[in-house]
C-alpha cells in the first residue's frame, strides 16, 4: 500500500494546514513535522481520508478513494477526535476498541487482553496517567485489531511527554510487522528522531516529506536559524535603557543640603550669650544705682539739715 498526500492545504490561506506533501508506505515508519495545536489533527484526518482538503489530493495506490483509505488506515490518538478522555480507565478504553473490532468487549475480556500484552496491572488506572510509551503501545495494538487496517497515523505522541525514542521504536516495530506508519510530531521530537541510529541507517527517508534542513540545535525548530538575530536586537535595546537608570542615581547630592542646615550651634550661641550678659548687667546696674544713691542722699540730708536748721 502506498499513500500519497500531494500539496494539500486546509483553511483560508492555509491557516489550518499549509501546503503539505508526503508519502506513507507499507513496512515503513515515517514522521512528519506539524506545529501548533490544530494542524497535527487536521493533517491526520486528511491523510486517512476523514477530511477533504481545500486544495491538493490524497491517493491510495495511485487512485482517489477516500472510503478505501478510511478502511485501511486508522487514526490513532488524535486530539479531540480519537483520543480517549483522560479520566477513563485503561480497561474501559480497551473494551470500547474491542467492540469496534468486532471482538468480545466485556470488562473481563478487556482485562484478559491487557494481560496478553503485559499491562494487566494498569487496567483500573486512568489512561491520562499512563506512561507515554505504554499509551502508544496500547493504542496502536488496539488500532490494528481490525481486519482491514493496514496502517495507522499516530498524532502528536510527543504531547504526552517522555522520550521520543520510546514511542518511535514502537512505531518502527509496527513497520517491521508490515504496517504503514506515519507519526505526526513537533519540531523537538523530529530533531531527536533524526539522530537515532535506526533513522540514520535506513535506506529510505524516515521523514515523510523532504529531508529536514540541518537544525541549529536540538530544539528541532527549523526557524531557529532565522530567529537568532531577533533576540539580539532586544538585548541591544536594553542597554540604553540601563543608562538612564545609572544617570538617575545621583541622589547623594540631595543628602548634602540636608547636612548643610546643621549649623544650629550659631543659633544657640547668641541665645546663651545674650541672656547671661543682660541679666547680670541689670543686677549690677541695680547695685551701682544703690551704691550711687547714698552720696546724693547724704548731700541731700546735709542740705535738708542745713535748710532745716536754717528753717
Amino acid at each position: 500500500m502506498r499513500i500519497a498526500v500531494h500539496e494539500v492545504s486546509k483553511g483560508k490561506k492555509g491557516h489550518a494546514l499549509p501546503t503539505t506533501s508526503l508519502e506513507i508506505e507499507t513496512g515503513h515508519a515515517r514522521f512528519v513535522l506539524a506545529e501548533t495545536e490544530l494542524r497535527p489533527t487536521v493533517l491526520g484526518l486528511i491523510a486517512t481520508g476523514r477530511m477533504r482538503p481545500d486544495s491538493g489530493r490524497v491517493t491510495i495506490d495511485g487512485t482517489r478513494n477516500d472510503r478505501d483509505l478510511r478502511r485501511r488506515m486508522a487514526l490513532v490518538d488524535a486530539p479531540e477526535v480519537s483520543d480517549p478522555h483522560p479520566g477513563v480507565t485503561l480497561a474501559a478504553v480497551v473494551g470500547e476498541e474491542l467492540m469496534f473490532a468486532g471482538l468480545p468487549a466485556t470488562p473481563l475480556h478487556a482485562r484478559r487482553w491487557l494481560e496478553q500484552i503485559g499491562f494487566a496491572e494498569l487496567a483500573s488506572q486512568p489512561i491520562g496517567t499512563i506512561k507515554p510509551s505504554v499509551r502508544v503501545r496500547v493504542m496502536a495494538e488496539l488500532a490494528v485489531l481490525r481486519d482491514d487496517v493496514e496502517g495507522f497515523v499516530l498524532v502528536s505522541p510527543d504531547r504526552h511527554g517522555g522520550r521520543p525514542e520510546g514511542w518511535w521504536r514502537i512505531a518502527s516495530e509496527f513497520a517491521d510487522r508490515g504496517f504503514a506508519v506515519l507519526v505526526i510530531v513537533g519540531g523537538s521530537a523530529a530533531a531527536v528522531i533524526e539522530q537515532l541510529p535506526e533513522a540514520l541507517e535506513t535506506d529510505y527517508p524516515s521523514n515523510a516529506t523532504v529531508p529536514v534542513r540541518p537544525l541549529a540545535d536540538i530544539t528541532g525548530s527549523t526557524t531557529v536559524i532565522d530567529a537568532d538575530p531577533d533576540p539580539v536586537d532586544p538585548v541591544v535595546e536594553e542597554e540604553p535603557v540601563a543608562e538612564p537608570v545609572e544617570a538617575a542615581t545621583p541622589d547623594p547630592p540631595v543628602a548634602e543640603p540636608v547636612e548643610a542646615p546643621t549649623p544650629d550651634p550659631p543659633v544657640a550661641e547668641p541665645v546663651e550669650a545674650t541672656t547671661p550678659d543682660n541679666v547680670p548687667s541689670r543686677a549690677s546696674g541695680t547695685d551701682d544705682t544703690a551704691t550711687a544713691h547714698p552720696t546724693p542722699t547724704e548731700t541731700e540730708t546735709e542740705t535738708e539739715t542745713e535748710n532745716g536748721a536754717e528753717r
